[in-house]
């Protein structure tokens, strides 16, 4: 089979902290918008956490019918929302054969909400109350499941379970089903709705989650003042076509994802290499297969959760992938600081972001950025949205498990 179809993004979908629509969210990341704020999904009095990053605003009967509602858990109802909206905007649908349309969405927990909810019922009021849709509502495939029910794609329809990566990792290997000849088309992304009290008691008591009260001061990539990630939700999904199948039928298109990188610290479940050498492997791997010269300007999305190994580790890595020289070089920022740390959603989501930068020429800040700590000495972009053309756009994703995947975007060139 080929290994160089290219493939081209046709379609893109959000549903965020900071907007439910791709205009609105990129609107409010280009305005420097925090979408973090009080946790109002549950009661916080006896949680050290008490900020998040909620979608607000959102009404899933906007997506499906009120019984499908019912049937299905929070974060499925915002993959099945963005993936509509990505539909509908790349025209795919009718154009690809159902056996050649594939679905990869990925989500780091699946359906938390859904498995404390029935579980409280176990206990509270015994088996036989538990609800016999709570496996499917929970299970993290079903996201994946339910798109293609939508769509009939028929081709190979599985979720990315890499926590933080999974979202980057599913954009990926649906890169390498195009690129590999097994699909024409994929739906893709990531979502994750784990704002609920035993995530975020999890979280917390593992110290990896800001214990501040203002939102101004809680997410906080690169800043020595960081202490933690702010627990986000969402969702965010793409359409990716080959590149032929795209141009024949006339397809908008928003970029190429020219490069992908998927490696494993193999070191420990929840802290990175201390030289972020899975982070760097993964980054030149992606840089390799995008084509990528040192002498070109790049914008990179951190993963930049504002935790204080994580920030300095990844620009470690990011200095051994690219070069001190051209590490300096590159533009970086971290749209956490306005989304939260979504999980499961966050590649997604951030590769969306990498793409609209590139075609509008326009660098989302890392809001809040107000003491750089030496330990981040790249140049990273603080406070307010800079206008600048990139050549590349990378997106960095580092999970639990020591999972690492950076996506490569370009413009489209002929």
């Amino acid at each position: 089979m080929s290994e160089n179809r290219r493939v081209v993004v046709t379609g893109l979908g959000a549903v965020t902290p900071v907007g439910n629509t791709i205009p609105e969210m990129w609107d409010n990341m280009k305005a420097g918008k925090n979408g973090i704020g009080p946790i109002t999904l549950f009661d916080t009095e006896k949680f050290k956490a008490k900020l998040a990053a909620e979608v607000r605003g959102f009404d899933p009967r906007q997506y499906m019918d009120v019984n499908e509602t019912l049937r299905t858990d929070r974060y499925a109802q915002f993959a099945v929302a963005a993936a509509q909206q990505a539909m509908e905007e790349s025209g795919a649908a009718g154009t690809v054969a159902p056996e050649r349309f594939a679905v990869l969405f990925g989500t780091g927990i699946g359906g938390i909400g859904t498995f404390e909810r029935e579980y409280g019922k176990l206990l509270d009021k015994g088996s036989r109350r538990v609800s016999p849709l709570f496996i499917p509502m929970m299970i993290a495939n079903m996201a994946a499941g339910m798109i293609a029910i939508r769509y009939d794609c028929r081709g190979p329809a599985m979720p990315a379970v890499t926590a933080c990566a999974s979202g980057a990792n599913a954009i990926g290997e649906a890169v390498r089903l195009i690129r590999h000849g097994y699909a024409d088309a994929v739906i893709t992304g990531g979502a994750e709705a784990a704002v609920s009290p035993s995530a975020v008691a999890g979280f917390v008591n593992m110290q990896a989650l800001s214990v501040s009260e203002d939102p101004q001061a809680a997410s906080l990539p690169f800043d020595r003042r960081r202490g933690g990630f702010v627990i986000g939700e969402g969702a965010g999904a793409l359409v990716l076509e080959e590149y032929e199948h795209a141009r024949a039928r006339g397809a908008s298109v928003y970029g190429e994802i020219c490069g992908y990188g998927s490696t494993c610290d193999a070191w420990h479940i929840t802290a990175p290499h201390p030289d972020g050498r899975g982070g760097a492997q993964a980054m030149s791997d992606a840089l390799r297969e995008a084509g990528w010269d040192a002498g070109e300007r790049v914008y990179v999305n951190a993963h930049g959760t504002g935790t204080p190994l994580n920030d300095a580790v990844e620009t470690a890595a990011i200095k051994k992938a690219m070069g001190e020289e051209a590490a300096r070089r590159a533009l970086v920022s971290s749209t956490k600081s306005m989304t939260g740390h979504m999980l499961g959603a966050a590649g997604a989501v951030e590769a969306i972001a990498c793409l609209l930068a590139l075609r509008d020429g326009v660098i989302p800040p890392t809001i809040n950025l107000c003491e750089q700590d030496e330990a981040c000495d790249l140049n990273c972009v603080p406070r307010e949205a800079v206008r600048a053309d990139v050549d590349l756009a990378l997106s960095n994703s580092l999970g639990f498990g020591g999972h690492n995947a950076c996506l490569a975007f370009r413009k489209v060139c002929v």
